[in-house]
């Protein structure tokens, strides 16, 4: 099965990869089926280790790999140049995003309850997320730990948007949605990974050159979200459990890269 999906096309694997980040959002959505109520401990737990895999896999699965690239063609002061500024692209669109949102009327704090108004903020996030998983994909090198790195790259976002699913579709819930409708607004969030991540891996197979550039932006995505949201939250909800989620996340991500390299 896993030689089968090594053979496929970049788009292709990145799509079922993008379906499984689609899948756990749903999944958390589905929560609206069965109880309004969960355990805020595990959802930490999640948080937190969906933040050390995706701290991680920035360096392992994008940086290292845009590094390696580069430094075969160009000189060490281009290198650098390349990987901070994508980088710091990657980062300031996350935060341009946020601070864009927090200056509307319509998204200030103290209208920021209507689950429709944070399906939409999740969206927006979930866009540098699935083109991450796409980018991963498309710079494969053919090797399975490069193969591996990406999957786990999917993994830590489909673990992150088990939450977001669930903290979208609950509060529309009991605003009175209907269990139909808040699922499907749930879910609907993170549909927009999978279109994302097709169009990453396609990207980086026609446009080369912009595979440094597109690898350093998602890396600085990836830590941008895990900065300003999934640490922050687990940690206000108890710390012991956010320092071993984002600890056995990064181990787990970290123990796969040095075994299978």
């Amino acid at each position: 099965m896993i030689e089968w999906l090594m053979q496929q096309p970049v788009w292709l694997q990145a799509l079922f990869a993008t379906l499984f980040t689609w899948f756990m959002t749903a999944l958390g959505a589905a929560f609206v089926f069965i109880s309004g109520k969960f355990n805020a401990r595990a959802l930490n737990v999640m948080q937190g280790t969906a933040a050390g895999i995706m701290i991680a896999a920035s360096f392992f699965s994008l940086l290292l790999p845009a590094a390696e690239r580069l430094e075969s063609a160009r000189s060490s002061a281009v290198t650098a140049l390349v990987l901070s500024a994508g980088f710091l692209l990657g980062c300031a669109f996350i935060l341009l995003s946020d601070f864009s949102m927090s200056r509307m009327k319509l998204f200030s704090k103290d209208n920021f309850r209507s689950g429709a108004l944070a399906c939409f903020a999740i969206t927006l996030h979930n866009i540098p997320e699935g083109f991450a998983v796409g980018v991963a994909f498309g710079s494969l090198s053919g090797d399975f730990n490069s193969w591996i790195a990406a999957v786990m790259l999917a993994v830590g976002i489909g673990i992150q948007n088990f939450p977001e699913g669930l903290c979208v579709s609950v509060p529309l819930r009991k605003q009175g949605f209907t269990a139909g409708k808040a699922f499907f607004f749930g879910q609907f969030s993170g549909f927009v990974e999978v279109l994302a991540g097709v169009l990453g891996a396609i990207a980086v197979g026609f446009i080369s050159a912009l595979l440094p550039w597109a690898l350093s932006f998602s890396a600085g995505a990836m830590i941008a979200v895990s900065c300003s949201e999934l640490i922050p939250s687990c940690v206000n909800e108890g710390k012991t459990t956010a320092v071993c989620g984002v600890s056995v996340g990064f181990a787990l991500m970290m123990l796969l890269d040095v075994l299978l390299g």
